[in-house]
């Protein structure tokens, strides 16, 4: 397989020019043929109306009538500070619920995540605690419980939330400018959404440091747990059902919520043997859990089984075909951070991803990324710089990799973040990804 490498400045003047000459004759070409406000709602109407026009033409009368604008999407709401977009949401989905029924007042918070990365952090624990302070204050029939498998037996309401940046247009893209807050809350006895509100925070005001288990975790990818929590936030509207992914999996969320406070409190002993339950429920398979089970017998100094443990995260992105691992660079550099309490292990990563590419016959490919901060050609060109050191240091370990890796970066453009922070709260940003291909003897591999 050979490597992608840099593209030349005189290449890339060139081919810029290029673009810039087929842009132009675009546009001289376009500027010929006068175009409709709306093609696409221009179009449509007029192949709908032909088989009435065929109709008029015979002497019959047309009955098709036009069909009716959509209406524009509602306004996003006004961005406020934290405190204010809190408060607001809460009053909000806890005001519709109770219309909804009075006498369900138990709740369950499952702990809120960010909707890109599906990470807990400093922001989303001060949501839950600001949102006791609401119920508390002004909802003093009902009561908040923390998600436990004891706490789900009751079938009682549960409150899911998202806090994810967004841009102005509030889309998951470009220059982020707030944090659209989501909140919902489901019932399980009915298996239905029974309220649902969207606010947005200041940006400046939001602390996105990930929680001690998320900022240890050493692979992020898409997980289906989480995926199908974050739909039933997003996803949904109320007097929708309740995403079935979700349900079958809120007793191993119990469980992984209870086994992150414990690794979040230092109890490892007691978090590693509910990660290790979590890992026995039907639900069981996911990320989370996975990580889980490395960090804490990592913690506890179980050198052998944390080593084994790793593989199994490996083996697992393998078969999601995405293995996002945070090798944390230093911001605008190829060298790894120093500060974090894994770097150290970095070396034992790359050893068992690549032990476990040869195990797997599997072909692979290395994907650098950089957060937005710097001009996009620097960060093209840092990103690539990544991915070939990792797979450099990958083919070192195990030479029958050669001819079997590939290397690209891929710059900003896929940040999970985005906020240009170049801390804690934007470190998957500058991550290196691995992608299983397949078939391995792919032209080019």
């Amino acid at each position: 397989m050979k490597k992608t490498t840099p593209i030349s400045r005189k290449s890339a003047t060139s081919a810029l020019l290029g673009a810039f000459g087929i842009l132009a004759i675009g546009v001289l070409i376009a500027g010929c043929v006068p175009m409709q406000p709306d093609a696409v709602s221009a179009s449509a109407p007029s192949a709908a109306a032909a088989p009435a026009a065929a109709t008029a033409a015979a002497g019959a009368p047309a009955t098709a009538a036009p069909a009716p604008a959509a209406p524009p999407p509602p306004p996003p709401p006004p961005i406020l500070p934290f405190d204010d977009a809190v408060a607001n949401a809460a009053h909000a989905v806890f005001t519709a619920a109770m219309a909804a029924d009075a006498d369900a007042n138990v709740v369950v918070i499952d702990p809120l995540v960010d909707g890109m990365t599906g990470y807990q952090s400093k922001a989303t624990k001060t949501i839950q605690d600001r949102i006791l302070g609401v119920v508390k204050k002004d909802f003093p029939q009902m009561t908040v419980h923390r998600i436990t498998a004891e706490s789900l037996k009751s079938k009682p309401r549960v409150l899911v939330g998202t806090f994810t940046p967004v841009n102005a247009q509030m889309k998951t893209t470009g220059e982020r400018e707030a944090y659209r807050f989501c909140l919902v809350m489901g019932d399980l006895r009915t298996g239905k959404i029974v309220a649902k509100s969207v606010a947005r925070a200041r940006l400046e005001d939001v602390d996105a440091t990930p929680t001690a288990f998320f900022h240890d975790s050493p692979v992020w990818t898409d997980d289906k747990s989480v995926q199908a929590y974050i739909a039933t936030c997003q996803a949904s509207k109320v007097g929708d059902p309740i995403k079935q992914e979700y349900l079958e999996g809120l007793l191993a969320a119990a469980l992984v919520s209870e086994a992150e406070d414990a690794y979040g409190e230092g109890k490892y002993t007691e978090a590693l043997d509910l990660y290790q339950t979590a890992s026995k429920t039907p639900a069981g398979d996911q990320l989370r859990v996975y990580n889980g089970i490395y960090l804490a017998q990592t913690k506890l100094g179980h050198t052998d089984q944390s080593v084994a443990a790793f593989k199994d995260l490996v083996d697992y992105g393998i078969r999601k075909k995405r293995i996002a691992v945070k090798f944390l660079f230093r911001p605008g550099s190829v060298r790894f951070v120093t500060d974090s309490p894994f770097s150290a292990n970095y070396g034992v990563w790359i050893q068992a991803i690549a032990s476990e590419a040869v195990r797997n016959k599997t072909c692979l490919q290395i994907v650098g990324h950089t957060s937005p901060t710097g001009p996009p050609a620097l960060n093209d060109s840092l990103s690539l710089v990544r991915a070939e050191y990792i797979q450099s240091r990958l083919e070192g370990d195990e030479p029958t990799l050669k001819k079997r890796t590939v290397a690209v970066g891929v710059g900003s453009r896929e940040n999970l973040s985005g906020t240009g922070r170049d801390d804690a709260s934007d470190e998957l940003d500058r991550r290196v990804e691995i992608k299983p291909i397949e078939p391995c003897d792919a032209p080019g591999v």
